[in-house]
């Protein structure tokens, strides 16, 4: 490659009076162990210009060097790969890009430390950033969200090396970069959208940028670890497109101390507006911090479109996994957190979370902790909304191992200080998948789903509920929840079932449980609790329709199906319900449709059979043989049943149901207690 040399003119300047009134503010005073002191002058190290432009092969003008005092000078560029300089001051442009000239003095008997810099960008001159760049649909084309609705107009390409960073794409004018080794810093003031493709390895850098347009964030094999903070960090409020593409990973170290002044700098990758992800790579990300700083985080939303991996790692010392102010949305892509802090959220928002599409993967091992700021001992959760939970489609699968954790907690006291009402959590759509198996501790109790919030007067047996709030809707998909040591599915609201399949299972408390109302209009409904309750409402607990099985092997006072009838409400079994109970029904009971007695065998496929056709099979779990059974047109049982297909997690069978020994059923005396809770 050719090279341009060009001398640098350096001013010096001989000063030969002493120092004046007017110089004491150039001056600084050194201590002696002896107790003397020592007057050190400031060497006043100044260029004429802060930054300067070049052009690739022509001549350039570079700011000079005030020496006030003559000092010696040892002159550095932070970015050889862009230019060079001899010891006493030449500069040799070596290629495009951006480079940090400094000129420093060592401190003396006479003399501090000092240093001035300037920035050179340079350029070739031909603006190869400038081009017209656009982007396939993400999925969504009819939201500003799908990159395919913006078009960019240049790319600005930061290669990181060893050797330093090199920026290249930059126009002559709009968009200045400041670079320093491997920090990258860029501000936009141009009228432009641009792409910013990051690419390279750097084992201690990062990439800031200022902009007041909409921008999208490349990153196409980048390797980038920030060992004082964010490895980006998007000073920009208007909405980025991050597009993954090839191999990428991002990390701080373990020592950042995220010192940043007045800016927000809360997460690896960190943004001040919307971070939307999208592409066909993957995006490894590590916060090894601990200072509680997060994974990625948006003081506005998060979404996942499209195709990307991404895995996030929040280490015990971190902070959140993933984190939007506004909402998380997940659309599509395949996302794994993993958070192992106490009292934190692999995903969290202060509104919503929505899950529409993709693959969303989840571990937590943090527990209990003392939040300082809301004066509170606080778990941990695979996913936490202020708001509302809802999911239309996709698969998540959560497990949380802390003690205090939960699966899914939706809805807080806070969210609406005026009202304090939250809206509706709903689940439409996908298959969820959680399993907890951590303990209560410091009266923070671990639980499989919990949706809304509840204030009492008093304490246990004796509290009274003065308010609560959080609905819970499931009309479709599947939902299965396994607790080893805590309630499975909490509504403090009331619980609705439309359709969808859900099955839960808890070995401590109730596998269902709602402060309100719960009614059963559709779907296929499984709750098992060896420790409490299987269904339990505190007010009215309505069967209407669809597919119910309710087992408790915990016995009296504990029911299968438990409503509050101490306080004046009633389990009603209504005509349309398909119903099969193993641990007795809460008394007094109001049933439209006749309920049965029923002898079956226990770990086996057995069924109801009605109108000369099956009318459903369901798998009796272990010590279940006595049961309650309720169903349209129901005339006998069969035991020892074959099924084509099942529901529910391996429970329910509506079709290819054949074979068996029938058994009458029997009225049914309902020994069960539903005593006080």
């Amino acid at each position: 490659m050719r090279k341009y040399f060009y001398f640098l003119p350096l001013a010096a300047f001989i000063f030969l009076c002493s120092c004046t009134k007017d110089e004491a503010d150039a001056t600084t005073v050194d201590v002696n162990p002896g107790g003397s002191t020592t007057t050190l002058t400031d060497p006043a190290l100044a260029w004429s210009s802060t930054s300067v432009t070049a052009v690739l092969g022509q001549a350039v003008t570079f700011p000079t060097l005030t020496n006030k005092y003559n000092v010696s000078v040892t002159y550095s560029s932070s970015n050889t790969g862009v230019a060079t300089l001899t010891s006493d001051g030449t500069v040799t442009i070596v290629a495009v890009g951006a480079a940090t000239i400094t000129a420093a003095s060592a401190a003396t008997d006479t003399y501090s430390a000092g240093s001035a810099s300037y920035t050179i960008t340079v350029t070739d001159g031909q603006d190869s950033g400038a081009g017209t760049f656009k982007y396939a649909s993400t999925g969504d084309p009819e939201s500003d969200d799908d990159i395919s609705n913006t078009t960019f107009t240049r790319m600005v390409t930061v290669t990181y090396a060893s050797g330093g960073a090199t920026v290249s794409g930059l126009p002559t004018s709009g968009i200045t970069a400041s670079v320093s080794g491997n920090n990258v810093t860029l501000t936009n003031t141009a009228d432009e959208n641009v792409v910013y493709k990051l690419t390279g390895t750097a084992s201690d850098g990062f990439f800031k940028l200022y902009s007041s347009k909409k921008q999208a964030i490349l990153l196409d094999g980048v390797s980038l670890t920030c060992s004082s903070g964010a490895a980006i960090n998007n000073q920009s409020k208007k909405r980025t497109f991050v597009m993954v593409e090839g191999k990428n990973t991002l990390a701080d170290g373990s020592s950042a101390a995220y010192s940043s002044g007045e800016e927000d700098m809360k997460s690896v990758f960190f943004s001040e507006g919307q971070l939307v992800f999208s592409g066909t790579g993957s995006l490894t990300l590590t916060a090894n911090n601990k200072q509680s700083k997060s994974g990625i985080v948006s003081d506005d939303y998060v979404r996942f479109m499209n195709n990307p991996t991404v895995s996030v790692t929040a280490g015990s010392s971190a902070g959140h996994g993933v984190r939007g102010k506004d909402c998380v949305q997940i659309s599509g892509g395949n996302l794994s957190v993993n958070t192992s802090a106490a009292m934190k959220k692999a995903i969290g928002s202060d509104d919503y979370v929505l899950v529409e599409g993709g693959t969303t993967d989840i571990t937590v091992t943090g527990g209990v902790a003392y939040d300082s700021e809301d004066k509170e001992y606080t778990g941990s959760a695979g996913i936490k909304a202020d708001n509302y939970f809802a999911m239309t489609g996709g698969t998540v699968t959560i497990k949380n191992t802390g003690n205090g954790g939960k699966g899914i907690s939706a809805g807080s006291y806070d969210y609406d200080s005026t009202n304090h009402t939250v809206d509706d959590s709903y689940i439409t759509g996908g298959t969820l998948t959680i399993t907890t198996s951590g303990s209560e501790v410091n009266d923070v109790s671990a639980k499989g789903m919990k949706i809304g919030w509840v204030t009492k007067n008093g304490s246990g047996d004796r509290a009274t509920v003065t308010g609560n709030a959080g609905n819970l809707k499931i009309n479709g998909g599947k939902v299965i929840i396994n607790c080893t040591k805590c309630e499975g599915m909490e509504a403090k609201g009331n619980m609705t079932f439309v359709g969808g399949e859900v099955y839960v299972f808890s070995n401590a408390d109730d596998a269902v449980n709602c402060q309100g109302e719960m009614n059963v209009n559709g779907g296929y409904l499984y709750a098992y609790s060896s420790g409490n309750d299987a269904l339990d409402a505190n007010h009215d607990l309505k069967l209407n329709g669809g597919y119910v099985f309710a087992v408790t092997s915990k016995g009296a006072p504990e029911v299968a199906i438990d409503a509050n009838t101490e306080g004046g409400y009633k389990l009603y079994i209504n005509s349309g319900v398909t119903m099969v109970a193993y641990g007795g029904l809460e008394r007094n009971y109001s049933a439209s449709q006749k309920v049965y007695s029923m002898s079956a065998t226990a770990n086996k496929w057995n069924a109801l059979y009605g109108d000369n056709a099956f009318i459903a099979a369901f798998k009796t779990p272990s010590g279940a043989s006595s049961l309650a059974v309720s169903a349209p047109s129901l005339s006998k049982g069969y035991k020892d049943v074959s099924v084509g297909s099942s529901l529910c997690n391996g429970i329910w069978a509506v079709s290819g149901i054949s074979g068996g020994s029938s058994v009458s059923l029997g009225t049914y005396n309902n020994n069960g207690g539903g005593g006080p809770r």
